[in-house]
């Protein structure tokens, strides 16, 4: 698989190219100690090393096409951090031409820079090595009378990288249905626990047992259990409070596996049963998600899937006395917004924002068979909002599935997390 991936960005970089591709490094979290690592996502789709320090080099100037650069094996570091692939493993297992020691890679640049008209390079990820390689190309400027020449141009490789991403192999999908089934394991477990007197954190940690539990790396983002008022909180992360009867709790929250990620939302009536006003946002917030799925085939396109699900939410809005006036007015002058303030969706893959244009200069991008994203309309109503009714004040509801478009419509990766109420009801209840 990474290999077919490289030969297709090999064929996309034309002749008598070069490109360096950074990854990821530690990041630390405090004092010593460091974060998870976690591979630069276009690292990985390359190349599958899941090591820090490293820097691919793939060619198609005559040279070898694709050298890692990789931390060699250090039988003392590797008693404190783990086994190391080295140079070896860098070859025998991912499948480089070429491996080298990543301290040698400033020192071999000027060779590996001597023949490219094009540099495929990202600025700003190492500043040693873009000095490095703006020092190298004047270099070269200096012996034209040898021959060389420093590269005609220095290009962002995203572009091309990113293109590729969008649109998901089918051993891509697998991962990413496994990534919904495991998340709705997760949401399965957190639901049954959406009780009073239960705290929020006790929600993320069911949510992160199963996570782990069934052999994902963990949550994809920083999961999000908003009860109550917190649920109007798009971000909300602290997960620190105590669930009440008769309110909602929203759960944001979906696994990481093999790198892919799951994003899905749903809104749970703490004890079991919707009430009140709660239970009309949430019909409201519902209704909307399902004209926007409607909207998912090949063909459309995410602003008419975002406008659709706008449409209906204004219709609620206007039936919940938020608005007032017609919905082509209302939506004409955007006056839904202090209450729906973000879009519909977003592309979902290796980053929970994944990567993709969303437009081809001033015409949104029709969607078409691989391409992954998510459909998440919402409502909220913030607990100090004097412009709303009272019964309103405090209250959140969203509701997100992940969306892959196929030959004639859509698959719902998220289809076995129920969002009918009497089905979330009987989820909730099962934790009596």
């Amino acid at each position: 698989m990474f290999a077919e991936r490289r030969q297709r960005f090999l064929d996309a970089m034309g002749p008598d190219a070069v490109a360096i591709l950074v990854g990821a490094r530690l990041a630390t979290r405090s004092a010593d100690t460091e974060y998870p690592f976690r591979q630069d996502s276009d690292f990985w789709y390359l190349t599958g090393f899941d090591q820090p320090d490293a820097v691919a080099v793939l060619r198609t100037d005559g040279g070898p096409a694709f050298t890692l650069f990789v931390q060699p094996r250090d039988r003392a570091a590797e008693t404190w951090t783990g086994i190391r692939p080295g140079v070896e493993g860098a070859v025998e297992r991912f499948g480089a031409d070429e491996a080298h020691p990543c301290g040698e890679l400033l020192e071999k640049l000027p060779k590996l820079l001597e023949g490219a008209v094009r540099l495929y390079h990202v600025l700003g990820r190492s500043e040693e090595l873009d000095r490095r390689i703006v020092a190298v190309q004047e270099e070269l400027r200096t012996r034209t009378k040898l021959g060389f020449a420093p590269a005609a141009e220095l290009v962002d490789p995203r572009h091309l990288l990113h293109e590729m991403r969008l649109f998901k192999e089918p051993a891509e999908l697998e991962w990413m249905r496994e990534a919904a089934s495991i998340s709705a394991e997760a949401h399965e477990g957190a639901a049954r626990l959406a009780q009073p007197g239960n705290y929020e954190y006790q929600l993320e940690a069911e949510l992160l047992h199963v996570f782990r539990g069934r052999g994902g790396s963990g949550p994809a983002y920083g999961s999000i259990v908003g009860g109550g008022r917190n649920a109007a909180i798009l971000h909300y992360v602290t997960n620190d409070q105590p669930l009440e009867r008769d309110t909602m709790v929203l759960i944001d929250a979906g696994a990481e596996l093999s790198g892919y990620a799951s994003d899905v939302t749903r809104t749970y009536p703490v004890g079991g049963r919707f009430t009140g006003t709660g239970r009309a946002v949430y019909e409201v917030v519902l209704a909307a998600q399902e004209a926007a799925l409607a909207e998912c085939r090949p063909g459309s396109t995410l602003p008419q899937i975002h406008e659709a699900a706008v449409r209906s939410l204004i219709e609620g809005m206007v039936s919940l006395q938020l608005l007032e006036g017609t919905v082509d007015d209302l939506f004409q002058a955007e006056s839904y917004k202090p209450w729906y303030m973000h879009g519909t969706s977003h592309w979902l893959g290796l980053d929970v924002h994944d990567v993709g244009v969303y437009a081809h200069g001033k015409e949104p991008r029709k969607l078409e068979p691989g391409m992954v994203f998510t459909v998440e309309p919402g409502l909220y109503v913030r607990e100090d909002d004097e412009q709303a009714p009272a019964s309103l004040r405090g209250l959140g509801v969203r509701i997100e599935d992940d969306v892959v478009i196929t030959n004639d419509g859509h698959e719902n990766l998220n289809e076995a997390i129920p969002k009918r109420i009497p089905d979330v009801e009987a989820w909730v209840r099962a934790g009596h």
